[in-house]
């Protein structure tokens, strides 16, 4: 058996049932590694530009981390990639806690699945193999419910990942939930959709297998000597978790305020972040497997109007979403809000964006009172909030359109509509603003599943975070276009790595650079990889999604801001009268890239990376030339 990895995945047909043991080729393991990058080589061949994301064939990859479930610091992540029905295109989604551990457990490297159930199942996988067994029972059962019959079901070392109502009524930003009530999403693009239209409702993983690894005790070492410093380098995350971080983000101008229109909310922010809740709400710190930081928050609701609430607290996103972005300063509606999506199965990023919008859309008179479903659709309304929330998992009254994402919303509303859709290429933007830090523009034009802040981070550089080994030891010029496209390709690539190894973004808060990361691969595999290596690595990861972007019809038009953050200034704050030079930053990061003016990789840029006979590889559907 090779070194890191099991060589395995388990390819699940949910038309037939039939469950058949896939060998991967050792060598895309060394070229691509686990997770994204494995499932993006594994799944080029399937598709093609006419595939609905929702349709039976559509293959959806589980795959785990190269290092996920190993004596790695943070090392317990799982991708779960194909095309989105948010967006039409390439799709990773990423979660982590404890049961990507549990299925790479069952000796396996990950899952595809393809087809469609007839009525509803869920798969159960041990170290034996794996089943599928009916699942009539479970839906329509919230992700709590369903994790806990589950457990229950199958015993106390079982994992559950699971979709809720969103996911079974093909809300197009459904997530799938990992854990039942500590709830780690796997949220972005809308996976728990794929999963409804599969009729499957759960994963059940049941496994303590690891595979062989190269050098265990070295393994054990680097983790050990790891949690020091990774806790003293990032005292905020184990202490208020991302939430901690919403003053700060506030006083930056990077925090978004009423659907992205207004510049600062300074008493707002104050009133939502960490530190003003969670001294009395929480209940214990939380880690994720193998993670010395331990920044998770599980907490306790026991008194007031959204009493009782338990499990996991919200992350920035959510408190930014639930709260700036829709004008409400009450967290305990934050972490009602949470709770709701999280038993629901909805990404809150997208989620909260799609509040924003109802919001928006009603003053400025694009919905009326009787779409609003017997809701105000005031700004900060918590009945509003709360509301909105269980109408979108179900498709009903005005949920029904805000199920569809902004970009459609906005287009079947039409007009001034594309105005309030605050996305690219179709995924609602995350809750950090280009206009604060210029490098995000770029960063967010050209990721890979559209508007995504975690495929290069770049603003932890423009708030002062230093990364020497990466050539960042000084802050950078914001006005230099090609500074902030290098910041943002070489971010890209970097942090890149980390879903293909099963690696938490968070080590990079923590001062884990390339070097770190190369001796924990050569303690695990035996392969000795050297840091223009590892960069290499990663780029090909990028690439690769760009290349099957293209095939998919993505161009440089698509890569582009809304309209609202490329041409109106915030009017106060930090950033105020700020606006970056997308077109300025588009030209050096395409040049730096090695892509066409079209934002095609070139020919040469795929054959420096080993991708060329890729790039050749037959469209399914497609006749020869």
């Amino acid at each position: 058996m090779p070194n890191g990895f099991f060589g395995e995945l388990l390819a699940v047909d949910l038309t037939t049932g039939a469950l058949a043991r896939q060998p991967v080729p050792p060598k895309w393991y060394r070229q691509f590694l686990g997770g994204s990058g494995l499932a993006a080589r594994l799944l080029l061949p399937e598709l093609s530009p006419g595939l609905d994301p929702l349709a039976p064939e559509a293959p959806l990859a589980l795959v785990a981390g190269l290092l996920t479930g190993l004596p790695v610091a943070t090392a317990c992540k799982l991708s779960v990639c194909g095309l989105s029905p948010l967006t039409g295109i390439w799709n990773e989604a990423t979660g982590g806690g404890h049961f990507p551990a549990a299925l790479r457990g069952c000796g396996v490297d990950g899952l595809v699945l393809r087809g469609q159930a007839r009525s509803p199942v869920y798969l159960l996988l041990d170290e034996s193999g794996g089943r599928l067994l009916p699942a009539d029972d479970l839906w329509g059962q919230d992700t709590f419910v369903t994790a806990e019959l589950l457990e229950e079901r199958h015993g106390r070392g079982a994992r559950v990942a699971c979709i809720g109502p969103a996911g079974e009524h093909g809300v197009r930003f459904a997530a799938l939930m990992l854990d039942g009530r500590i709830a780690r999403a796997v949220g972005r693009g809308g996976t728990g959709a794929v999963f409804g239209a599969k009729r499957l409702k759960a994963i059940v993983a049941v496994g303590k297998r690891q595979p062989e690894v190269h050098d265990r005790e070295t393994l054990r070492r680097l983790l050990v000597e790891a949690a020091a410093p990774l806790r003293a380098n990032a005292p905020g995350l184990h202490q208020y978790g991302t939430p901690g971080a919403v003053e700060a983000v506030e006083f930056w101008g990077d925090l978004p305020i009423k659907n992205w229109q207004l510049g600062s909310w300074k008493e707002g922010a104050s009133k939502t972040c960490g530190q003003a809740y969670l001294p009395r709400t929480l209940d214990r710190h939380h880690a994720c497997a193998n993670c010395p930081l331990r920044c998770s928050k599980l907490i306790r609701l026991d008194v007031g109007p959204h009493a009782p609430l338990a499990g996991h607290g919200p992350e920035y996103e959510t408190v930014a979403g639930f709260g700036a972005n829709c004008l409400n300063d009450d967290p305990d509606v934050i972490l009602a809000a949470n709770e709701a999506c999280n038993r629901l199965g909805l990404d809150t990023i997208s989620a909260a964006a799609m509040v924003a919008f109802a919001l928006e859309a009603r003053e400025r008179g694009l919905l009326g009172p009787e779409e609003a479903g017997g809701l105000s659709l005031r700004w900060g309304d918590p009945a509003t909030i709360l509301g909105l929330l269980p109408q979108i998992a179900h498709r009903r009254g005005v949920g029904d359109l805000l199920a569809e994402g902004s970009r459609r919303a906005a287009a079947r509303l039409g007009g001034p509509a594309t105005e309030l859709a605050i996305e690219t290429k179709g995924l609602e933007y995350a809750f950090h603003d280009p206009r604060a830090f210029p490098s995000m523009a770029v960063h967010y034009a050209t990721a890979n599943r559209g508007a995504c802040h975690l495929d290069g981070l770049t603003y932890f550089i423009g708030r002062g975070v230093t990364a020497p080994e990466l050539g960042f030891a000084e802050p950078l010029e914001p006005s230099d276009p090609a500074d902030q496209a290098r910041l943002a390709r070489t971010m890209q690539d970097f942090l890149g790595l980390f879903n293909p190894l099963g690696l938490c973004k968070f080590l990079f808060l923590g001062k884990v650079g390339p070097t770190l990361v190369a001796r924990w691969l050569a303690a695990a595999t035996g392969w000795q990889v050297a840091p223009d290596e590892l960069a290499r690595l990663g780029e090909r990861q990028f690439q690769l999604k760009r290349l099957i972007n293209v095939r998919l019809g993505v161009s440089r038009q698509d890569d582009r801001l809304p309209r609202r953050l490329a041409t109106h200034p915030r009017p106060d704050g930090k950033a105020a009268g700020v606006l970056p030079d997308l077109e300025a930053q588009l030209r050096a990061y395409y040049a730096q890239r090695g892509w066409s003016p079209e934002g095609v990789p070139l020919p040469e840029t795929l054959s420096r990376l080993g991708l060329a006979e890729l790039a050749t590889t037959p469209i399914p559907g497609e006749s020869p030339a």
